[in-house]
């Protein structure tokens, strides 16, 4: 059986170069209940800065996936990772923006535990 989990709301940050990617702010995670696993079903995010951005996807501190993000504009990628994420992983979201550039990132993510 399918559970949905969504991780969504507004996020502010600050950037510290393109190749220093930092947490958002308040931090956005999800950690794999020990007894399940998890899919990414979809993204959908939005930058309100000037600059191009992206979002780094973590898994257990490690790059899983970057999804850039143009300025002032948005995205929606379906269907984002195919491959189970293992029970007890620890998924974090950071960004990497120009430094000094400071905005506010939408976020919308669907997961599915099974």
């Amino acid at each position: 059986m399918e559970t949905p989990r969504f991780i969504q709301g507004v996020y502010s940050f600050e950037g510290q170069g393109l190749e220093q990617p930092v947490p958002l702010r308040p931090a956005v995670g999800y950690t794999v209940p020990r007894d399940k696993r998890a899919q990414l079903i979809y993204l959908r995010a939005g930058n309100s800065t000037s600059e191009l951005i992206y979002l780094l996807l973590k898994r257990d501190g490690h790059p899983m996936r970057y999804f850039p993000i143009g300025a002032k504009g948005a995205i929606h990628v379906p269907l984002v990772i195919v491959e189970d994420i293992h029970p007890e992983s620890v998924i974090e979201l950071c960004v990497g923006a120009p430094e000094g550039a400071r905005g506010l990132a939408t976020i919308d993510i669907g997961l599915a535990e099974i």
